[in-house]
């Protein structure tokens, strides 16, 4: 995907907000051996508009700066609390020899047609979203597709089962060394209580006094 950027000279709350008032998002591109991080502005609704985009937030950008191209990765944005309003985009260059870290997006498919679902009753449910990878540029997917179609009713799919193309690894932490990221589950359906009766002593209570009330007067009138 292409991004077009212009070097901003100027620096500064105030002058990231003028930037922003003209339609501009601030941001900076850093990485690279022998490159120095570059302060550069982008057309805000482009941008604004890219960053819906999953592919924008997986895939090697091709960053047009000063008539120049450079590949870089989208690695951080801040969003305005409550305007769709982006304040700042942070983009790596990439070197096509060096492997890179990503956390890629997971696409689920085949779920309707498992066992689990059509003749178990099961619910299958996504745990993870997505998974660290790691690779040399080139070999970056823009995702990793898991097959759900021969997932059985309690059985859990875990990373290590995802199939992954040529040249990508998953990484792995010590706390996780093989994470679940989906599950098929029967729902449970808690039974409700049962309306309990309606109490009868305080009735009989009321009718007691009321008979005792007579009496009395009665006793009274003789």
């Amino acid at each position: 995907m292409k991004v077009v950027a212009f070097e901003r000279s100027v620096q500064g709350t105030g002058a990231s907000r003028r930037l922003r008032n003209s339609g501009k998002t601030p941001g900076i591109i850093y990485g690279g051996k022998q490159e120095s991080p570059c302060a550069i502005e982008l057309d805000h609704n482009a941008l604004f508009h890219a960053l819906r985009k999953e592919a924008f937030h997986s895939s090697i950008l091709d960053i047009e700066l000063n008539g120049k191209a450079q590949k870089a990765l989208l690695r951080d944005y801040q969003m305005h609390p409550f305007k769709p309003l982006v304040l700042h985009v942070d983009f790596q260059r990439v070197s096509a020899t060096e492997k890179i870290h990503m956390r890629v997006p997971l696409h689920f498919k085949g779920a309707e047609e498992s066992e689990a679902v059509k003749f178990g009753g099961a619910v299958v449910s996504h745990i993870a979203n997505e998974l660290e990878i790691t690779c040399l540029p080139a070999d970056l997917p823009e995702f990793l597709e898991v097959d759900l179609s021969k997932i059985a009713v309690g059985q859990s799919i875990h990373a290590k089962e995802v199939s992954l193309p040529k040249g990508v690894a998953l990484v792995l932490h010590v706390e996780q060394e093989n994470p679940v990221i989906a599950n098929a589950r029967i729902p449970t359906v808690k039974a409700e209580p049962e309306p309990s009766a309606a109490p009868t002593a305080p009735v009989a209570d009321a009718a007691a006094s009321a008979g005792d009330k007579d009496a009395k007067d009665k006793e009274a009138k003789s």
